[in-house]
């Protein structure tokens, strides 16, 4: 008798054709932007020589330093602060479970909007709108703490469990209660998750919309590389890269204070 011969594993032609047309478009691609491997080794020499420049690291306007810094400071936990208080009520509306569709859908749409465009692009019209200073800076970054936070507390709220808010419901409680002792206390530990993970996104951030006008430490920044003072970059960036892992340590710290302590005491 013959021995029959099966295949594990059946050719997925579709799949293959998609690989295909995906490699078929990245060498496109490739070939449209003018790529080459003698500009990127080129690229390569010239980075070098640029970082060597930068060492090492030197301080030379430890004033405009230390401002930029706090004025970065200051405009990322303003924004955040800002911005964790509208996105309650939005994300709130945003919830489909809890909230009739039209008031969802505008919300959402708030939402979507925040969410379309980079902190950078809205530091430009905020600058336009009320010019330099930190006062646009944290106008974009509310905007952006508004699309992340907005969205994400939605989502949350619609994975909730109903029956604890209709148990809720059912002693007569009525819509502040049903989310105080109904929906809050089975959000709250990734809400808190949330806003700080904003405001380590917002430390980021505040250095780049600097860049644009919009205060903070991204205008030094940008001064020195104008001046070619690239040493003094060097410096900024270490900075930087100090001040956000510190505040990567206080979400740590936060995080482990509300949420980790509150599963503690529910078990």
């Amino acid at each position: 008798m013959d021995a029959v011969k099966r295949v594990a594993f059946k050719p997925d032609w579709l799949a293959r054709a998609g690989w295909l047309l995906l490699v078929a478009y990245v060498v496109y691609a490739v070939g449209r932007l003018d790529f080459s491997v003698e500009r990127f080794v080129t690229g390569i020499d010239n980075g070098a020589r640029f970082l060597g420049r930068m060492l090492p690291p030197r301080i030379a306007q430890p004033d405009s330093l230390v401002s930029g810094l706090l004025e970065s400071l200051q405009i990322a936990v303003l924004a955040s602060f800002a911005g964790i208080v509208l996105s309650l009520p939005i994300g709130l509306l945003a919830a489909r479970n809890l909230m009739p569709a039209w008031a969802s859908w505008p919300a959402r749409a708030v939402i979507a909007a925040a969410r379309s465009f980079h902190p950078v692009i809205v530091a430009i019209i905020f600058v336009k709108a009320v010019g330099f200073g930190a006062l646009a800076g944290i106008g974009a970054l509310v905007v952006a703490s508004i699309g992340f936070i907005g969205k994400l507390f939605a989502e949350a709220i619609e994975e909730i469990s109903l029956k604890q808010v209709e148990a809720v419901r059912a002693t007569g409680a009525g819509f502040l209660n049903v989310l105080a002792y109904g929906v809050m206390p089975q959000v709250f530990g990734r809400f808190i998750g949330f806003a700080t993970y904003q405001l380590d996104s917002n430390l980021r951030n505040s250095t780049m919309v600097g860049i644009v006008g919009a205060g903070g430490i991204g205008g030094t920044l940008f001064s020195a590389f104008q001046r070619f003072d690239y040493d003094f970059v060097a410096a900024i960036l270490l900075c930087i890269i100090a001040m956000i892992m510190v505040g990567e340590l206080l979400a740590t710290w936060v995080r482990k204070v509300f949420v980790d302590h509150g599963r503690v005491d529910e078990e």
